[in-house]
């Protein structure tokens, strides 16, 4: 029998994956209203991984407006944002 066939198989491993750092808007709230909020910020702060970018996804309330720039939003952080007087903007990744 050769060796591919005796082998097991285990799952399949996608190489075109993007791998988020994930920020949710109740980590937010630690910076004051008005603040621009970027990738750097995030980092300094350490809740956002170096090399990775940055999805910023819903779980919690924002009570101030900010400017939030990251690589990605999820559709429900983008309306809480806004509906806090804030901005949303999407970056590209360096």
């Amino acid at each position: 029998m050769p060796l591919q066939r005796r082998l097991p198989k285990r799952g399949f491993r996608n190489v075109f994956r993007r791998v988020f750092s994930v920020v949710n808007l109740r980590d937010l709230t630690g910076f004051p209203a008005g603040a621009v909020v970027d990738v750097a910020a995030l980092r300094e702060r350490g809740l956002a991984r170096r090399k990775q970018p940055v999805k910023v996804l819903g779980e919690g309330e924002l009570e101030h407006a900010l400017t939030v720039r990251a690589q990605a939003f999820s559709a429900r952080a983008k309306e809480r944002i806004v509906a806090a007087g804030g901005s949303a903007e999407v970056v590209e990744h360096a």
